[in-house]
């Protein structure tokens, strides 16, 4: 393949302006933003933030940059690793379906602590967000159409979209930019997506070493490193910048109603919106049988023992759906794991491939839920598709909902609504400001 750089993807970072984004792109960044920090707030609650955490200060050592959650402080290289850790530790995150990944989570770290280091405004940062959407999304499905439709995780596509945003904040030139997005491209993990579905881990996504490459990618272009044209300057993949700037793919996105892996979110709805409709409870239940596609089916079905286990399954959420009505932070994290009625729940249940469903996949992710009650009544739902899908056409109400309602685990109610106040106020209110909010102590309940 024949590589030239024509500087299409660079030149469109530079020249984004938030003035010139119309107003469902402006306020789909506020959403974005205001999704990830909940994400990044609720992860500082987590075994894998802990971990995060003392790596960051093994590798890199203090800074003045701070973290969500924390009152340490660290390098500009240690920040990204140490959120990096929280962003995707609850799977809670935007998605979008062309590349079966969650952009937003793989280079918020990166990008919230660029604009903290360089005293970026909040416009400032959502302006790098766009960019950093807008070639990602693209970028990674070049990537995949390169590797033969290989299931890349979010993290094989942060590096690049830390580049991206850090890169603007920076004020970096299409040279020094297009350097950093090689490197960063070229180096970017090959996490393996399939098989974090099927063993779950902290691995998950690949999220903080995506992370710690795109840091490092912009360390090493500081540092002279050079390289050499990256994928989207390869001629069969220049197609994708042809509509920069006129089709937005973050109006693509999704947003998540529940914690865990989005296969798994048809389930849960499935099987909470018959029960509402059907007036009964979990005491009623006999069996479940789940009808959805191949992909989902795939998802572990073990007890889980970890956060992570429960995330990356669809017995453990369904189960919680049919309990708790919902399976959220609260549900999924360590201390509250074992819930005896869970667990009981969870042999009721069997998931299987229905044809006709598995052939909308990935366009549409659906299910369809037959329950059996203990006494012999069959009942069976319609096809249910996750919430919170793009043309469901909500705004940010939507996504204050899902902040107040999980984030209040940990913060004050107050804080909570100081917080949305400011994400839905002044646009040139600093982002240090917004990170000293968050994190000022007698905000958060556990502190």
């Amino acid at each position: 393949m024949i590589y030239s750089r024509d500087y299409k993807f660079e030149d469109y970072i530079i020249g984004l302006k938030w003035e010139n984004l119309p107003e469902n792109v402006q306020e789909r960044a506020k959403m974005c933003f205001a999704d990830l920090l909940n994400a990044l707030i609720l992860g500082s609650h987590s075994a894998q933030f802990e971990a995060g955490l003392k790596t960051a200060k093994e590798m890199f050592g203090k800074g003045d940059i701070p973290v969500i959650g924390s009152q340490e402080t660290f390098t500009y290289y240690g920040a990204t690793t140490a959120m990096g850790h929280s962003s995707n530790a609850y799977d809670l995150d935007d998605g979008h379906k062309i590349i079966r990944a969650h952009p937003g989570t793989a280079f918020i770290s990166g990008i919230l602590a660029a604009a903290w280091e360089e005293d970026s405004t909040y416009k400032e940062l959502l302006e790098a967000l766009v960019a950093a959407y807008e070639t990602t999304i693209r970028t990674g499905a070049a990537m995949i159409e390169h590797y033969n439709n290989y299931y890349h995780s979010s993290g094989s596509f942060g590096p690049w979209g830390i580049v991206a945003g850090a890169g603007k904040l920076k004020g970096w030139n299409r040279e020094k930019l297009n350097n950093a997005l090689a490197i960063a491209e070229f180096n970017s993990p090959f996490a393996p997506g399939g098989r974090s579905v099927e063993y779950p881990s902290m691995n998950k996504d690949g999220v903080p070493y995506g992370a710690m490459v795109g840091a490092l990618a912009m360390a090493s272009e500081k540092a002279g490193f050079v390289s050499n044209c990256h994928l989207m300057d390869g001629e069969e993949y220049k197609k994708y910048a042809d509509d920069l700037g006129e089709k937005y793919e973050i109006l693509d996105l999704y947003f998540k109603p529940y914690a865990g892996c989005r296969w798994g979110h048809p389930a849960i709805d499935a099987v909470v919106f018959l029960m509402r409709e059907k007036n009964i409870t979990w005491q009623d239940i006999e069996k479940v049988v789940i009808k959805t596609f191949y992909q989902a089916t795939r998802l572990s079905k073990i007890v889980p023992k970890t956060t992570d286990e429960a995330q990356y399954n669809i017995a453990y959420p369904t189960a919680c759906g049919i309990v708790w009505g919902d399976f959220g932070f609260e549900q999924a994290r360590d201390e509250n794991l074992g819930d005896p009625r869970v667990i009981e729940m969870m042999s009721r249940l069997s998931f299987e491939k229905d044809d006709e469903i598995d052939a909308m996949f990935p366009g549409r992710r659906c299910c369809k839920a037959v329950i059996t009650l203990k006494d012999g009544t069959v009942l069976e739902g319609g096809l249910c598709e996750p919430r919170g899908e793009a043309y469901e056409g909500f705004g940010f109400e939507w996504i204050e909902e899902k902040f107040m309602r999980m984030s209040k685990a940990v913060m004050t109610e107050k804080a909570l609504k100081d917080i949305m106040d400011m994400l839905k106020g002044d646009l040139n209110v600093k982002v240090r400001d917004i990170v000293a909010l968050v994190n000022r102590k007698e905000n958060w309940t556990d502190r």
